[in-house]
């Protein structure tokens, strides 16, 4: 890697970051309604070195708070005078959702349908467009963190979109679970990258609202994976992967077949083959019990925490694997080597 000079400055925003140096940018959003100014927060690691610009950024959904923790302890391990390339890292994308714990912005629109945006549209719209000018077009890769919606769980997992095999060697690298490739949705992060030729890894994991030391030593260790294959951060305490995540193309959800009480008996994280029964509904009485049978084999990626249910109420959301005779092997070995991690220790820069 090449050394920079003096002159090699870092601009976001209208300000300059030095190599090996941090930068924090404010970048206005809007006023808010007691007349106080609304700011995305952005911290950038400038390293020393030439090297990638990438971006981390978390709860685009504001209730989606796991991504917040994973980049302040990513954030936590790094020292720009150590790292070649930058990193940009966005703890908190949607600031008003995040302070109202709530999914939407004030005008109840999904910030991730909302992409490119425009400058004059609604506070979305134009939310969207700021991310996409300041953060977006300085990068050639993106790691965008999510969660499961409300009462509900992901087992943490990468999606990525199909066709691209460099970045699903990141995908694997990262080290989830599961690697699954994904369609992309119109208005979201990852179908505005696509086209403006920036790579997405998007990160699913745990429940919106709540922390779960899993989701989060996955995401942190996932991470560090990353800037190491791209040759931004050198170290050899990343020890190897516990083994190759399970590669999917195809999920299903399963869904309630009437009201009443749900018994789940394969959450998330479970190996189930088709015709296994994977959740039971009967009334308050115990009465009509109906088993919910899994449609393929595959891994449960998803399930919901509410056991009081209506007809139709997305239960359990299953990843069809490809390989699936060593799933359930392959699944212990990468929980050992996450929650194992001594990298993982809080203190230590790498």
């Amino acid at each position: 890697m090449t050394i920079r000079n003096k002159y090699d400055l870092f601009e976001i925003a209208g300000q300059t970051i030095a190599p090996g140096k941090i930068g924090d940018v404010a970048i206005p959003i809007s006023d808010l309604s007691a007349g106080m100014q609304a700011n995305m927060q952005v911290r950038v690691f400038h390293g020393k070195r030439t090297g990638p610009t990438i971006f981390v950024s978390a709860a685009i959904h504001g209730d989606e708070i796991i991504g917040t923790e994973i980049i302040r302890r990513v954030m936590k391990k790094l020292h720009p005078s150590r790292m070649s390339g930058t990193v940009i890292f966005v703890p908190v994308v949607n600031m008003f959702g995040f302070i109202t714990h709530s999914r939407y912005l004030p005008d109840r629109r999904d910030l991730n349908r909302s992409f490119p945006g425009t400058e004059k549209g609604s506070l979305a719209s134009q939310l969207a467009n700021i991310f996409s000018t300041e953060i977006i077009d300085h990068c050639s890769l993106g790691i965008d963190i999510h969660s499961a919606a409300q009462h509900r769980y992901n087992l943490p997992q990468i999606r990525i979109a199909s066709g691209n095999p460099e970045l699903k060697e990141l995908a694997l690298e990262f080290g989830p679970p599961v690697v699954i490739e994904a369609e992309l949705r119109p208005g979201s992060l990852r179908a505005l990258a696509r086209e403006a030729g920036v790579d997405m890894l998007l990160m699913e994991a745990g429940e919106a609202l709540r922390f779960d030391e899993f989701s989060v030593l996955t995401g942190v260790n996932g991470i560090l994976r990353v800037l190491k294959k791209l040759e931004m951060i050198d170290t050899k305490r990343l020890g190897k992967r516990g083994a190759p995540p399970a590669q999917a193309t195809r999920t299903v959800w399963l869904r309630s077949t009437r009201g009443g009480i749900c018994r789940m008996i394969s959450p998330s994280g479970s190996k189930v083959h088709k015709g296994d029964m994977v959740a039971c509904i009967s009334d308050i009485f115990g009465d009509g019990e109906e088993a919910i049978l899994s449609p393929v084999d595959g891994i449960v990626i998803g399930h919901s925490n509410l056991p009081v249910v209506n007809q139709g109420d997305a239960l359990l959301h299953i990843a069809e694997v490809r390989i699936f005779d060593t799933v359930g092997e392959r699944l212990e070995k990468i929980e050992d080597a996450i929650t194992s991690n001594q990298l993982l220790d809080e203190d230590e820069v790498i």
